[in-house]
C-alpha cells in the first residue's frame, strides 16, 4: 500500500500505492493516519495525491517544516513530475495546457477556455508501443484533478481513469515520479519509478522512462 522512501528529521517521503486515499474513507484509514499509527509521529501532509495516483508524497514532521514546505509549494518553488499512460492519440504531442477549472457533475471537473485563475501544466509524450503512449506532466499549479482533466482535454484520458473517460484497466495509470525541493538551504531530488500495474512493468516503458531528459 505504501513504502517509506526517505526519512529526514524534518519530513518524510512516501511512495503511495494506487487505491489508497490520503485521508480516512468509509471507516478505512487513509495514508496519513496509517503512517501516524505505524510511526508514532505527528505528520503534516504538505500536498496530496488522488486515490488512484501512486508515487511520491511529502509529509512534514514539524510545524516549522510544514510551514516552509507549504509556502514553497504555494510559491511554485517545488518541481513535480508525473508519468501517465494513455491508449489514445493526443491532439498535440507536447506543450502547455492552460485553463480555468470548472466543476462538472458528480465531483468531476472541466477545463474552460478562460484564464482567470488557470490550471497550468507542461507535458511531453513519447510512444511506448502500438496503441500506448507515455506522458510526462509538469504541473505548475496544484488544482484538484488537474492532470487528469488536462490529458482528457487533449484527447488522451489516462488509462484506468473511468471518471474522465479512460479505457478500463487494472489501475489508474498516473504516478508521481519526481519531486525536487529545497529546505533550509539543502536541495532534494527524489525519483521513484512506478512499480505497480501491468503496463507500468513493461520493459518498453522502462526504456521510455530512462530516455526522459531533464
Amino acid at each position: 500500500m505504501y513504502r517509506i522512501q526517505l526519512q529526514h528529521k524534518d519530513f518524510m517521503v512516501i511512495n503511495k500505492g494506487p487505491g489508497l486515499g490520503m485521508h480516512d474513507e468509509g471507516g478505512e484509514p487513509g495514508l496519513v493516519n496509517r503512517l501516524r499509527t505505524e510511526t508514532g509521529l505527528t505528520l503534516y501532509p504538505v500536498h496530496r495525491l488522488d486515490k488512484m495516483t501512486s508515487g511520491l508524497v511529502l509529509l512534514a514532521r514539524t510545524p516549522e517544516a510544514n510551514r516552509a514546505l507549504s509556502m514553497a509549494f504555494a510559491a511554485r518553488e517545488v518541481s513535480k513530475q508525473y508519468l501517465a499512460l494513455s491508449d489514445r492519440k493526443p491532439k498535440k504531442k507536447q506543450g502547455w495546457i492552460k485553463g480555468d477549472m470548472e466543476k462538472g457533475r458528480g465531483g468531476s471537473w472541466m477545463l474552460a477556455r478562460t484564464q482567470e485563475n488557470p490550471a497550468i501544466s507542461w507535458f511531453d509524450s513519447s510512444p511506448v508501443r502500438e496503441g500506448l503512449r507515455l506522458y510526462r506532466i509538469k504541473p505548475q499549479t496544484g488544482k484538484t484533478h488537474q492532470i487528469r482533466v488536462a490529458l482528457k482535454s487533449i484527447g488522451a484520458p489516462i488509462l484506468g481513469d473511468d471518471r474522465y473517460g479512460g479505457t478500463i484497466a487494472d489501475r489508474g495509470y498516473l504516478h508521481a515520479w519526481r519531486l525536487q525541493f529545497t529546505l533550509a538551504g539543502e536541495a532534494f531530488d527524489l525519483v521513484c519509478p512506478p512499480d505497480e500495474g501491468e503496463l507500468f512493468l513493461l520493459p518498453e516503458l522502462h526504456a521510455a522512462i530512462a530516455g526522459l531528459s531533464e
